[in-house]
């Protein structure tokens, strides 16, 4: 069962273009403290609970494959999201999972793939 959520994830990143609008060293476009570790973006095409593309962080490994995702919970927004995690090495996971818990407001879980 598990492997299917994998497949369908991969499914969904090969058959969608992905968007890097908020690259690597990139301020917030709201909150000038926040600074992007990694390319983020989303998958063009697809929906996520705010409406907006299912989000996506894009690490340094040559892959169009998801390593992991995280499950976001954000108290201010009073929403939760999944990202997706693409082509990220172990330290690139930890650094993501730390943005996203960085915040007051915000928490995130990590699920790797090979869990």
């Amino acid at each position: 069962m598990q492997n299917s959520f994998w497949e369908k994830v991969d499914s969904l990143i090969q058959t969608s273009q992905v968007i890097i609008d908020r690259p690597k060293g990139s301020i917030h476009p709201r909150f000038n403290s926040i600074i992007y570790p990694l390319d983020y973006g989303y998958l063009h095409g697809t929906s996520s609970g705010d409406g907006n593309g299912i989000d996506i962080w894009k690490g340094s490994l040559d892959s169009c494959f998801c390593d992991a995702v995280i499950c976001t919970i954000d108290v201010m927004k009073r929403d939760s999201e999944i990202k997706l995690l693409i082509g990220c090495n172990e330290s690139e996971k930890q650094i993501v999972l730390n943005f996203h818990n960085e915040s007051r407001y915000m928490s995130g879980v990590l699920i790797s793939r090979n869990s």
